[in-house]
């Protein structure tokens, strides 16, 4: 098996796991959190992250800040099957007790920050780059965010700080699934075209199709190795609810929920795929 093979099909993989997840915990937001999982895929099965899931604080590993955490419950199988906690976990994603909440913090091995508030995680990932920079450290920091999360005004002045700075240890992903919580991004306020907006405040700007793994890991190790004194943003045109039809182009998919005959059918769609 070649490994765009094995991306893809571990791509494939966790949209099921995490169709199974919300099946058990309705309150997860499952559109948000089906967006980016060929990123979180390319990043952690295509060596473009250092990270030991023995030792989730390892000092030289590289750090990812996902600032849109509720759209990130399609990391925790891929935690698991990694080893930075056990997959039997899985099965108590928001009951009493687990660490594995709708919303997740550090609590969670392989979770840097807390993701509630949006808006936050690019200034405390660009923060990061400053304190490895003076480290002379080799590490990189990447950070998720959503591109309605961009409406919030801290990212520009985290944008405008990590440009002044020259953190070019630091990789911003966007997804880009152009769907925010209420409506579709464009009438809500729309901050397009995004790519010259980043250029204007002295990033380097990738585009890539958000869903085709092998693309993606390829953009991403490329904005990795890019030392050119500037931060690199990765812009990765995704499909909000990506394998879930109805979800792919609904306004309000952000807030909506599946019933599980419906996640059941879902998943029946997607083996018959494979």
């Amino acid at each position: 098996m070649t490994l765009s093979e094995l991306l893809e099909n571990k791509a494939n993989e966790i949209r099921k796991e995490t169709l199974l997840i919300h099946k058990r915990a309705i309150e997860t937001r499952v559109a948000s959190s089906l967006s980016p999982i060929e990123v979180f895929v390319a990043l952690y099965y295509g060596g473009v992250l250092n990270y030991d899931p023995k030792t989730p604080l390892w000092e030289d590993r590289d750090r990812f800040v996902i600032s849109k955490g509720h759209g990130s419950i399609s990391m925790y199988p891929i935690l698991a099957d990694l080893g930075f906690f056990d997959k039997s976990e899985l099965e108590n994603v928001c009951k009493p007790g687990s660490f594995l909440g709708g919303i997740p913090d550090p609590i969670i091995p392989g979770y840097e920050t807390i993701n509630g508030s949006l808006g936050h995680g690019l200034g405390v990932a660009s923060g990061m780059a400053v304190a490895l920079s003076a480290k002379h450290s080799d590490s990189s920091v990447f950070v998720l965010v959503g591109d309605g999360e961009l409406n919030e005004g801290s990212n520009w002045e985290a944008i405008m700080f990590a440009a002044h700075n020259r953190l070019d240890n630091l990789i911003v992903i966007v997804d880009e699934n152009k769907v925010s919580m209420l409506d579709f991004t464009k009438n809500i306020l729309d901050i397009s075209p995004l790519a010259a907006r980043f250029e204007a405040f002295g990033f380097e700007c990738f585009s890539v199709e958000g869903h085709d793994v092998t693309s993606v890991q390829n953009i991403l190790l490329s904005a990795k190795e890019a030392k050119n004194k500037k931060p690199k943003v990765v812009l990765a045109q995704t499909i909000k609810g990506k394998g879930v039809p109805f979800l792919e182009s609904h306004p309000l998919s952000h807030i909506l929920s599946l019933k599980p005959d419906e996640v059941d059918e879902i998943i029946r769609g997607l083996d018959a795929r494979d």
